[in-house]
């Protein structure tokens, strides 16, 4: 995310707060209760966003860490499929016999 982006999310939340306590006063709350409302809509917002964050960050489906794997996973198919047949073969015969030594 860039710093632009950071500033006008930011700014967003601000005029979002502002919105939600003025249209809480135009349906009738008095100021002190409009506030007090639109603080736990920004909070509540703000909590549901953070708990989407950390199901992400702890799933690793994060934007980062997807394109990293995507990125790796074309690197290695493109590696093999530069390889001739015997350096292939000379790569499973290794497998092949760290799979035996390991049993």
């Amino acid at each position: 995310m860039r710093r632009i982006d950071a500033i006008g999310i930011g700014f967003g939340v601000f005029v979002a707060g502002g919105l939600a306590y003025a249209g809480l006063q135009l349906v009738g709350l008095d100021s002190e209760k409009a506030g007090v409302w639109s603080q736990v809509l920004l909070v509540s917002g703000l909590i549901g966003w953070l708990a989407t964050y950390i199901v992400r960050a702890v799933g690793q489906k994060m934007t980062y860490h997807e394109q990293r794997e995507q990125y790796e996973q074309a690197f290695f198919e493109k590696r093999l499929a530069e390889l001739t047949p015997e350096e292939l073969a000379k790569i499973q015969a290794e497998i092949e016999q760290e799979k035996q030594t390991q049993l």
